[in-house]
């Protein structure tokens, strides 16, 4: 008797918010839970007041990117409960937990031993094989390759095959294999954003916030750490925040209230010469700043460094 052929359930959408429960969506979240979301049309949509609450009331947990695979626990009517598992959490050792709208998820065949086409571009477009748009991909998601022309990927995506530029990805040998970079790698891989707007939860080039900025620059260099910032200022190696003259750029500054010995609530990425790129806080956009003589200074609590060439 056959085998039943494995699948994998994953994002089938550009990129999904993962919400702290159902009952957190609001009538303004509209273009956010569509069946075919838009964060512009969301972000649009939403009054300065709603931006706020939006950031502060607990509704927004992270984002998944078009293909990234989940583990579903449960579902509700029109929900699912999952799991991300490329997502490293505090909150489930397995990934990060929270509710998505199942038709932003579809089952699919599982593959293995195949090479993966990272989108290197700000955006991606993906084809179908008679050149027909499919939909627009976000920096850093990651697909399972067929084939590899000269010109195009083909590649196993939640439409079926499906194809990219191959100027516009990386081939990677797995998802977590992603070649390293260096320190000034994430430098140059974060500048490529200034200008783009702050998105509470943000995990994609539609709009990162603080951590998912972070988390995604590193990523993309080869280095994988927790999807929050409070996690990821326990990981990597601890350096001196209190000698500035030994930081490196590609190190993460950490900052907390009550001048860094309250709650942590920011992460940016140090640039060297006391520059930080970051992703502030809606209403901003991702921008470089000097630190000296900013709230920031005041509040750093902790920088720790993840590139292997300065660790040694």
């Amino acid at each position: 008797m056959a085998q039943p052929e494995p699948t994998t359930w994953v994002c089938r959408v550009p990129v999904t918010s993962v919400w702290t429960h159902p009952d957190k969506v609001r009538e303004v979240d509209a273009q956010g839970v569509a069946d075919q979301p838009d964060i512009n049309k969301w972000r649009e949509a939403m009054n300065r007041q709603e931006t706020k609450d939006l950031t502060e009331s607990n509704r927004l947990q992270t984002q998944l990117l078009y293909g990234e695979p989940v583990l579903i626990e449960e579902t509700d009517g029109t929900w699912a409960k999952i799991i991300a598992p490329w997502q490293p959490t505090h909150k489930d050792e397995r990934g990060y937990p929270g509710w998505v709208p199942l038709a932003h998820l579809k089952e699919i065949s599982s593959v293995t031993d195949r090479s993966y086409a990272r989108v290197t571009a700000d955006k991606a477009q993906l084809w179908t094989r008679d050149h027909r748009p499919v939909a627009q991909l976000p920096f850093n998601s990651l697909l399972p390759v067929i084939d590899a022309g000269e010109t195009h990927i083909h590649v196993h995506t939640p439409d079926g095959d499906a194809y990219l530029k191959a100027h516009h990805v990386q081939l990677v040998p797995a998802p977590d294999q992603i070649p390293s970079g260096s320190a000034q790698a994430i430098v140059g891989e974060a500048e490529r954003f200034l200008g783009l707007q702050y998105f509470w939860g943000g995990m994609s080039s539609f709009g990162y916030d603080c951590s998912g900025f972070s988390h995604h620059m590193l990523k993309a260099n080869g280095l994988y750490i927790s999807r929050d910032a409070g996690d990821q200022s326990k990981e990597g190696a601890e350096i001196d925040r209190l000698d500035s003259d030994v930081w490196k750029a590609g190190d993460l500054l950490f900052f907390a209230y009550e001048e860094g010995k309250g709650e942590l609530h920011h992460v940016g990425i140090y640039c060297g010469n006391g520059l930080m790129i970051h992703s502030p806080t809606s209403g901003k956009a991702i921008e470089i700043i000097r630190l000296e003589g900013t709230v920031y200074d005041k509040e750093l609590c902790a920088v720790r460094r993840f590139t292997q060439e300065e660790t040694t």
